[in-house]
């Protein structure tokens, strides 16, 4: 019985070398161990009629094979399909190599870093701000009156602050609302002349859909110097777009209001998902809101503590995530924190 068990082995160890498919190799299980004809199976069966002085020694050798053939039978079939690979595998060193998986990418990353070399090349310096700031920076320093709607807990994110620490207005810490809050905080560090842009994550309370999230990516930019016009705010916006765009992109200026500029202007731009023709991008308009934009106010030199009407200015603050929408034909500003792969899989 014993040799009988061993040439069974050797045998099946000699098939399963040999099989070259699948197929073969569900033929080769079901020859060995079939429920009702398996070689190996009926010897299995056997082991109960045999007498009791050999049937422990015999019982052992044939489940120690019964184990051996099954790991070589799952070898094979990882072999056959590609997976890990036994010593006695070929292997052609011949054969192109597969190429790993690379990362992607965000657009989001890809159009800020756009945009940084656009105002780099125009003389501008890069700098980075502080996510969480405080009631002065963000909003009072900026010439936002203390009972201004924005400051308003249902559009700007507040810190829950200790209730035993007496903390006053200006000092009690927010979540930016736009990357402005670095505005006056660099100017008192640095004198004019000024070219500098901000680029960050902000944090507003506000309902999602196509074109509004509660977290965003803005890009604060302004010129401080002596005799800066409108005329400048113009050029530099349509140099901008222009060369994001690579093409010549339509502009208009509105009337707008914003605290820390007078007069102030909304920037629209032509849609260049649309055309023009009017998408939920654009709510049917055929014009993007793009860059809120004006000549810095009087108070925000003052809270800077620049000499009065020595120095003008202008500011500006777009979404980055708007012009990558654009850029890329992207038509719901929620893909980009979607954390969905076959979204980011396409940059």
């Amino acid at each position: 019985m014993k040799n009988k068990l061993l040439k069974i082995k050797e045998t099946a160890f000699q098939e399963i070398n040999k099989a070259k498919d699948l197929r073969v190799i569900e033929n080769i299980r079901v020859k060995y161990f079939g429920r009702k004809d398996g070689l190996l199976t009926k010897v299995l069966r056997g082991v109960s009629d045999l007498p009791k002085d050999s049937r422990k020694e015999i019982g052992s050798v044939a489940n120690s094979i019964k184990k051996e053939l099954e790991g070589e039978l799952e070898q094979a079939i990882r072999v056959i399909k590609g997976g890990k690979v036994s010593e006695a595998a070929f292997f052609d060193e011949t054969l192109p190599g597969k190429k790993p998986p690379e990362g992607h990418i965000h657009p989001l990353t890809r159009i800020k870093l756009e945009v940084e070399d656009i105002f780099k090349s125009m003389g501008f310096e890069v700098h980075e701000g502080n996510e969480l700031t405080n009631l002065y920076y963000n909003f009072l320093s900026l010439n936002f009156p203390e009972n201004h709607p924005a400051m308003d807990s249902y559009d700007t994110f507040f810190i829950k602050e200790d209730p035993k620490k007496k903390i006053g207005l200006k000092d009690r810490r927010v979540m930016r609302a736009h990357t402005s809050n670095m505005q006056v905080k660099i100017m008192e560090n640095k004198k004019p002349p000024l070219r500098v842009i901000v680029p960050g994550r902000c944090f507003r309370h506000e309902a999602t859909d196509a074109s509004h999230e509660h977290t965003f990516h803005q890009i604060e930019g302004f010129v401080v110097d002596e005799e800066i016009s409108i005329a400048n705010l113009v050029n530099t916006q349509k140099e901008l777009l222009s060369r994001i765009f690579n093409k010549d992109v339509k502009v208009r200026l509105r009337p707008g209001y914003f605290p820390f500029v007078e007069p102030g202007f909304e920037l629209d731009a032509s849609c260049v998902i649309c055309e023009g023709k009017g998408c939920s991008v654009c709510k049917k308009t055929g014009w993007i809101e793009l860059i809120p934009c004006g000549m810095i106010h009087p108070k925000v030199f003052e809270s800077a503590g620049y000499p009065k009407g020595k120095y003008t200015g202008f500011a500006f603050g777009m979404g980055w995530s708007r012009l990558a929408m654009m850029k890329y034909g992207i038509d719901d500003i929620r893909l980009f924190m979607s954390g969905d792969l076959r979204f980011l899989e396409q940059f």
